[in-house]
């Protein structure tokens, strides 16, 4: 077939929010600005997501010395109305890489 090739929209399955508390799921350490490049977002973006999810519930941060560590709140749920009542922990673990069971304050950890 002749012609341009129709222009497609780009769109992905994860929101910006997820992708954010994925990372943080992998490296609770992480600074905002490694993110932000890992994810391809600007840092400013990073740290509105980071304040969103906090409010929200799904996270947590501590200072300590001149770093934040973040702590996921492995108990979330989603939010949308189809998925409501779900856990997150599965799609998180899935992102992050990390093992469903264990303990400690990790990934694998279920602190609520």
């Amino acid at each position: 077939m002749d012609g341009p090739t129709p222009q497609r929209s780009t769109w992905t399955f994860l929101t910006n929010h997820a992708r954010v508390l994925s990372g943080i799921a992998r490296n609770p350490w992480v600074r905002i600005r490694d993110l932000a490049a890992e994810l391809q977002l600007t840092e400013r973006t990073v740290q509105a997501l980071v304040a969103d999810l906090e409010e929200a519930g799904y996270l947590t941060h501590t200072r300590e010395g001149r770093r934040n560590k973040y702590q996921i709140i492995w108990g979330g749920k989603f939010r949308h109305p189809a998925e409501a009542g779900k856990d997150i922990a599965p799609l998180l673990h899935l992102l992050a890489g990390t093992p469903e069971s264990g303990g400690g304050d990790g990934p694998a950890g279920r602190e609520r």
